[in-house]
């Protein structure tokens, strides 16, 4: 009984030890978080944003620069939210936080037909009032939840669907210029941070609007993701890989293949001046 209760302690710390590292790594190589930055945490209450406040928390005591964090949780008015559970736990952990009410739930349920999907509407109303509040509160970063494999199916959706070479990027300049949208999780598997909710009992809240539309394309992506990997172990790894290694001219992209031209042109005419 002894030694099966260090092994699980053993698997835990290790479990958590390579979250930290692959937060750690996705900051530094994309300058996520600078010191004196306000990072203001999108806390839904599902296992992956638990998963990144818990880790930011344990890196912000460990990092080399100095940074402030603050939850934010959306109140979208669904049926059922148990309002009182993150508060009581961001207290718990004596985390600043703001409780944001903003009913996109019923303007979601009138606005798309049954059946349809519902993700982007409430994506982009979620987006319009953390932006608000971000600028509310003067952070510097707005830190969302989406992991390795949220970026790998959105890239694969966009190439099925919408005939683009596109994913999430792990961070981001707002269009009008006032944000910084940072996603911390680029390098963490969703197995991983499944696993890390249940070590960590987080208190979930399921979304009643996503969790209830089993015919997500997302979904379908995802486990055609899912398959690849059980019959090809590392392919999932290797995909990732070449999203981080791109060669924009070797592709057919037009625009890319002129301006590439262009500075080629003016090189060789550098090069060549009398």
């Amino acid at each position: 009984m002894k030694d099966d209760f260090r092994k699980i302690e053993y698997e835990h710390a290790k479990l958590a030890k390579r979250l930290r590292r692959q937060v750690g790594e996705a900051i530094a190589d994309f300058s996520m978080i600078e010191p004196g930055d306000r990072v203001m945490v999108c806390l839904s209450g599902g296992k992956d944003s638990h998963a990144l406040l818990d880790l930011l928390i344990s890196l912000k005591t460990r990092a080399p620069v100095n940074f402030d964090l603050i939850a934010v949780n959306l109140d979208q008015k669904q049926p059922g939210f148990p309002a009182h559970l993150l508060p009581e736990y961001l207290e718990a952990r004596a985390v600043p936080y703001r409780i944001v009410e903003q009913d996109t739930y019923s303007v979601v349920k009138r606005v798309i037909p049954e059946g349809s999907t519902m993700c982007s509407l409430c994506s982009r109303l979620r987006r319009g009032a953390l932006y608000r509040v971000a600028g509310e509160l003067g952070a510097t970063r707005i830190a969302l939840g989406h992991h390795r494999d949220d970026i790998l199916a959105t890239f694969f959706l966009n190439l099925f669907h919408g005939g683009k070479l596109k994913a999430m990027p792990a961070k981001l300049l707002s269009d009008d210029g006032k944000h910084v949208v940072i996603r911390p999780l680029a390098y963490v598997a969703e197995k991983d941070l499944i696993a890390y909710a249940e070590m960590k009992a987080f208190p979930i809240i399921p979304c009643t609007l996503c969790g209830s539309q089993e015919n997500l394309q997302r979904k379908l992506v995802g486990e055609m993701l899912a398959e690849w990997q059980r019959r090809h172990p590392g392919r999932i790894e290797s995909i990732l890989r070449a999203l981080t290694d791109v060669a924009p001219s070797h592709l057919l992209d037009q625009a890319v293949r002129l301006r590439q031209f262009e500075v080629n042109c003016y090189a060789w005419r550098a090069a060549n001046r009398p």
